[in-house]
């Protein structure tokens, strides 16, 4: 098992030790199930086969034939396997969805945490359907925890009534007992396991194609797509439709194998009995149940794959964390050196970085803040390469204000206090106004608590990246980033960002790195570097 399937197995278990209270109860409660079931049958067994003598003796002993006591045992049976279910099944489902539901938080804690530049290749698509599906394929292995118990409680329980009433026949069922889950095993590894992992992968992979069509929707109806996105995804649910009918084939030769093999041991009971008729009626029965039960864990196996599947897909999520790079910079917390190739920032300097499209500007400060590792030049920080550098130190260095920014579907608050916790309403305004930004918010239905939409929707692309520079503005690193501020910007609201931004750099002390082609822009810095 690998280093990341263990931790991850770790994971499961970790949060599954907060519901032993509720597995227990559920693994008592199927236990009682399983054994009023297999009581339930053969004691109706037992009785139809007394009552069936009696009145074939006549009417005397009809009459002394005890039928309530049998009776009131055969009801309270009944009520106990409903009861047991019941409480089975709410149990085990209670431990389920309170497991998986703490186990995707931490996913979900693990994939915001992940560095970007390893996380580049996982899109907004899988990891929604890492986190949906393939954590929901756990469930399963959770709810039938307690249907192993309840089998061997309840063919332990048969093969005691067949003790008393068949015992040639006690090795015969053991063995069948003990002979059939191995050999569904054998069924699932030739049958089921390849095609059901085949279909758990092409599930993921729809989910993830789906979502980011979903994401990409505007520009694939712009662009007249919709058909050929629609055949992507119809050919990949195709794939997958057929990877399950071909599981399917696998799991109903395997469940065949169970069905067959119940009548085949309560008939062994019959041949081989030598107890009382009722008493052989009611071990067979009893066998016949507790062979149904066995189902339970036999289906479990049958379903293990699809379970596999999704640990293997989830694995990545920790195999990308545990890839991050590890090197760690002195005295991170503290304001950092910068070099690009020989040209020398120390903390407080401005540079303007221009050139034509292309020539590595967004590159440049998306490498120093971490997001990639593809910068055409020589970088360094406190005189380390960032690319060897960890996310974390990086982001105590820098904040980015970026070309293309990402907002969160939230209120124009969520959306800033983003930056760092603890920020106050007075902070929110103060950096909204040095983004040239406060009165635009003020005028919203809610100000601040104005909803956004996805991604920003209800602003315009220049008030999304005014929002994104005071969400950097507040997160008061000692070097700014910033990519095209201005862009999109009348040239009246260039000029006063501008100043505003000038008053901002100089009252915090903060370094900037500005990549622009806009001439108010270039000139908060002290220096340019002229990328070709």
């Amino acid at each position: 098992m690998s280093a990341p399937e263990q931790d991850l197995e770790a994971l499961v278990a970790g949060r599954m030790a907060g519901q032993k209270s509720a597995l227990r109860g559920a693994i008592f409660a199927a236990v009682a199930a399983a054994l009023a079931a297999t009581l339930l049958l053969g004691l109706s067994g037992w009785f139809l086969t007394g009552a069936g003598l009696a009145g074939l003796a006549g009417g005397g002993a009809v009459l002394a034939f005890n039928y309530l006591v049998p009776s009131a045992f055969i009801r309270l049976s009944a009520v106990a396997r409903t009861g047991g279910r019941y409480f089975e099944r709410l149990l085990s489902h209670r431990a389920a969805l309170r497991t998986l539901a703490a186990v995707r938080v931490d996913l979900m804690a693990q994939v915001a945490a992940l560095d970007p530049r390893r996380a580049r290749v996982l899109s907004n698509g899988e990891a929604a359907a890492r986190l949906t599906g393939d954590v929901d394929a756990l469930e399963d292995r959770i709810v039938r925890t307690p249907a192993r118990p309840a089998a061997l409680a309840s063919a332990a329980f048969a093969l005691l009534l067949a003790g008393a009433a068949s015992p040639w026949a006690v090795p015969a069922l053991a063995a069948l007992f003990l002979t059939l889950p191995p050999a569904v095993a054998a069924v699932a590894r030739w049958r089921v396991d390849a095609p059901a992992e085949e279909a758990q992968r092409l599930l993921g992979q729809l989910k993830a194609e789906m979502a980011d069509m979903l994401a990409a929707g505007p520009e694939i109806a712009v662009y007249g797509l919709a058909a050929e996105a629609a055949g992507r995804l119809q050919r990949t649910a195709a794939q997958m439709d057929m990877a399950r009918r071909r599981a399917a084939s696998g799991t109903a030769l395997a469940t065949g194998l169970l069905t067959a093999a119940g009548p085949l041991m309560a008939a062994l009971v019959l041949l081989l009995g030598t107890g009382s008729a009722p008493l052989v009626a009611a071990a067979a029965l009893a066998v016949l149940a507790a062979c149904e039960i066995l189902g339970g864990p036999i289906r479990a196996r049958l379903e293990e794959s699809r379970t596999r599947t999704g640990l293997r897909q989830l694995e990545a999520l920790a195999a990308q964390a545990a890839d991050a790079p590890a090197k760690s910079l002195p005295a991170a917390s503290q304001p950092q050196p910068l070099a690009i190739d020989a040209l020398r920032l120390i903390p407080g300097d401005r540079l303007a970085l221009t050139g034509r499209s292309g020539s590595g500007k967004t590159r440049i400060l998306e490498s120093f803040a971490g997001l990639r590792a593809d910068a055409p030049q020589a970088l360094r920080v406190g005189g380390e390469d960032p690319r060897a550098l960890a996310f974390a130190d990086l982001s105590r260095q820098f904040a980015l204000s970026p070309q293309d920014p990402v907002l969160i579907a939230g209120t124009v608050a969520d959306n800033l206090r983003l930056a760092r916790p603890g920020l106050t309403e007075e902070a929110l305004w103060a950096a909204l106004e040095t983004a040239c930004l406060a009165d635009e918010v003020r005028a919203l239905p809610e100000g601040l608590l104005t909803w956004l939409g996805d991604g920003g929707a209800r602003l315009s692309g220049g008030q999304r990246k005014r929002l994104a520079l005071a969400r950097a503005l507040l997160a008061g690193r000692p070097w700014l980033l910033l990519d095209e501020p201005s862009e999109g910007l009348d040239s009246r609201t260039e000029a006063e960002l501008a100043r505003r931004l000038g008053e901002w750099l100089s009252a915090t002390g903060a370094g900037a790195l500005i990549a622009s082609h806009r001439p108010a822009i270039v000139g908060l810095a002290g220096r340019c570097l002229n990328l070709g």
